[in-house]
């Protein structure tokens, strides 16, 4: 009797843990003039906050000179502490003048691979300044896309681009999928129904992640428009935003990063 109970111990205890699901993480984070402005100094900085996903879905990359440059330069300081990553960077988005930019991942890949390097949505370059980069990560042999977004401004109609991405995915990409970056609309704002009612979650929910100029009432931060989408076939586990400010006295140095504050999501895929 008492090895059959054993026995069935143990079992239990072997399925409980080969069942268990790997948990995964993803940064989406609008680094302001990602290119030659940002020295080794503040990309290791970068490195230091961004280190522990597992990928970062990257906005506002320099179209121009230094925007790669930025990108690889970030992924060789990522590769001196602890771990292996590789890099995608989009084409310059086919944007009016003074718009364009790149879109970049950056990923861990020790239990991640992908297949290709990502491809720019052509289809949505008429109704997006900016069109989205799509890239299909391997997790552990389960596939999921990642589509990385920036819209134009608040005062630019961005719902219009919301909109359209929104009917994109809706109608053409049916694996796990997840929409990371900077919409420049809350995320509480009727244009992102569409979303939810099929089924998809926000990382965040009225969260500010924009930095002031200069500290008001002791507060530095001002509007809450990045964010990470994620259909119904992806489990949040924790989601929240990084605050590498913490303190009105290191406002200015925080915005020589950026003046947006880094997204996270960890998940597992059902």
């Amino acid at each position: 009797m008492t090895k059959n109970i054993l026995f069935i111990v143990l079992f239990f205890l072997s399925f409980s843990v080969s069942s268990q699901k790997t948990e995964f993480s993803l940064i989406s984070w609008n680094i302001k003039d990602f290119g030659q402005t940002k020295n080794t100094e503040e990309l290791d900085r970068i490195a230091e906050i961004v280190r522990f996903a597992d990928v970062i879905a990257i906005q506002e990359v320099v179209a121009g000179y230094g925007g790669a440059g930025a990108v690889s330069k970030l992924a060789d300081i990522l590769n001196r502490k602890g771990a292996k990553w590789d890099y995608a960077i989009s084409k310059p988005t086919n944007s009016p003048k003074y718009v364009t930019e790149r879109y970049a991942f950056i990923w861990k890949t020790k239990h991640i691979k992908t297949k290709d390097k990502g491809w720019l949505l052509e289809g949505l370059d008429i109704p997006i300044d900016r069109e989205p980069f799509l890239l299909n990560f391997y997790l552990n042999e389960q596939k999921i896309a990642v589509v990385n977004f920036h819209s134009r401004p608040y005062n630019k109609d961005p719902e219009s681009e919301i909109k359209a991405l929104s009917g994109f995915v809706l109608d053409s990409l049916k694996t796990p999928l997840i929409i990371a970056g900077d919409f420049n609309v809350d995320e509480r704002k009727p244009i992102f129904d569409a979303l939810k009612s099929a089924g998809y979650s926000s990382a965040i929910t009225n969260q500010k992640t924009t930095l002031k100029r200069s500290c008001k009432r002791q507060s530095y931060l001002n509007y809450p428009i990045d964010n990470i989408f994620f259909s119904d076939n992806i489990k949040k586990t924790e989601a929240g935003v990084i605050d590498f400010v913490k303190f009105c006295n290191r406002l200015e140095e925080a915005r020589k990063l950026s003046d947006h504050l880094p997204v996270f999501l960890r998940f597992t895929l059902d």
